[in-house]
């Protein structure tokens, strides 16, 4: 069932953005963007040169799906400015955090709007493109964020604010140089043989390579762990997008004729971290100053776990079990893998990223993904998910006054 979108609508002239936050909550509610996205082309219409609202209208494609749309209209917003502003729901922010984007969709950057929402926290955005030269300057802030996550498209844009954001003189959160190590295949070597962690090795593999394990050569001549089943997925691909458990060299040759676009893939072993009754659990954690955070554990048959496809909502025992690992994480899974977690963040020294994990049946931390791009969002419905409210709550809160203390105001 959907709902009317007359409680979204834009102030023609202002320079704030519905932003990612507004128009993901409504599309997550089911509501009907068509009525919004449709004012919004008339307004551009008429007003051409309007940046935001051709950002805003990426943004709404983006929460429809059509990618493409999504990102002509940003690229049109981008050629017309770089700057953006959030508004706050507390009036006149009390500090500016200034998040440095790349153009893409919404796991391309940090999704800041989630964490400082409801705060007294001015979110501003600058995008900057991948090949031109760094800006010399930036717009006033009391605190810098390195947003960008780590891509293909990214990794010299993240190496050439290595060295330039220690002459800007700001206050810091997630240096760019950490973040050009969360590449899967680079994740996977440093993490190899981590005391108490398990992540296959990942090997960065070309079309032509994997045709010749399709033919039948030695998985082991490009993955020294190889072995069938294996994982196959586009590079920078995200939530699960033409991810693949592939049996054999037959199936691997059928997958490849089925994605004759792709040139470039990631290659790992499948481990089966299936718990003893069968299923399988996936836990989304976030570190903010090191400090473990659980944001969600979707629990599912197939071993492809998202949330949004694992029944929780048709479940009352599965959100049964997530309220109660919820409330017992630090004691429970966190305590469990205290080490594990020390040598994670040791390994990947960000003021802020998250994790997807599971558990191997010996007990290891089983990491699929470290990334700074990942949502993580009180969205779902309360009266389903009561539990989660406070626990988000926290989340916030936390990485809230992370950025105040490192604008040296530690107040609430």
């Amino acid at each position: 069932m959907t709902s009317s979108s007359s409680d979204l609508d834009f102030v023609p002239g202002s320079p704030f953005l519905l932003g990612q936050q507004a128009l993901l909550h409504a599309g997550f509610k089911g509501q009907d963007l068509n009525p919004l996205g449709n004012r919004i082309v008339a307004h551009l219409g008429e007003y051409p040169e309007d940046a935001v609202r051709y950002m805003d209208l990426s943004f709404l494609m983006q929460v429809r799906g059509d990618e493409v749309m999504a990102d002509k209209l940003q690229m049109a917003a981008l050629s017309l400015q770089r700057h953006y502003r959030v508004p706050t729901t507390e009036g006149e922010p009390a500090l500016r955090l200034l998040a440095l984007m790349a153009p893409g969709n919404f796991m391309a950057n940090t999704p800041l709007e989630f964490l400082v929402s409801g705060s007294e926290i001015g979110l501003e955005t600058l995008y900057l493109m991948p090949g031109e030269p760094l800006p010399q300057s930036l717009p006033p802030h009391d605190v810098l964020f390195v947003a960008i996550g780590e891509s293909a498209a990214t990794q010299d844009l993240l190496a050439e604010l290595g060295s330039a954001v220690d002459g800007w003189n700001s206050p810091l959160l997630n240096h760019p140089l950490h973040s050009l190590c969360l590449a899967r295949d680079t994740v996977s070597l440093i993490l190899n043989g981590e005391a108490g962690i398990s992540m296959p090795l990942t090997a960065r593999i070309s079309r032509g390579d994997l045709q010749s394990i399709a033919a039948g050569a030695d998985v082991t001549g490009w993955l020294a762990d190889g072995q069938w089943p294996l994982i196959v997925r586009p590079v920078d691909s995200h939530a699960g997008k033409e991810l693949q458990q592939i049996a054999d060299s037959t199936a691997l040759g059928q997958y490849l004729a089925a994605h004759e676009e792709i040139g470039e893939f990631y290659l790992s072993s499948f481990i089966d971290y299936r718990s003893a009754d069968g299923l399988f659990r996936k836990y989304r954690i976030v570190f903010i100053e090191g400090q473990p955070f659980l944001c969600h554990m979707a629990i599912s048959s197939n071993w492809m776990v998202h949330y949004l496809n694992a029944d929780m909502t048709e479940r009352q025992e599965r959100r049964d079990e997530e309220a109660r690992v919820m409330h017992d994480f630090d004691q429970d899974f966190a305590a469990r893998h205290k080490d594990a977690f020390a040598r994670l963040h040791a390994a990947f020294p960000l003021d802020y990223f998250g994790i997807d994990c599971g558990e191997t049946a010996d007990g290891q931390l089983l990491i699929f993904e470290v990334d700074t791009g990942m949502i993580v969002h009180a969205m779902d419905p309360v009266d389903m998910f009561p539990y989660k409210q406070g626990v988000m709550r926290r989340v916030f809160d936390a990485f809230q006054a992370m950025v105040r203390k490192s604008a040296g105001r530690t107040h609430a």
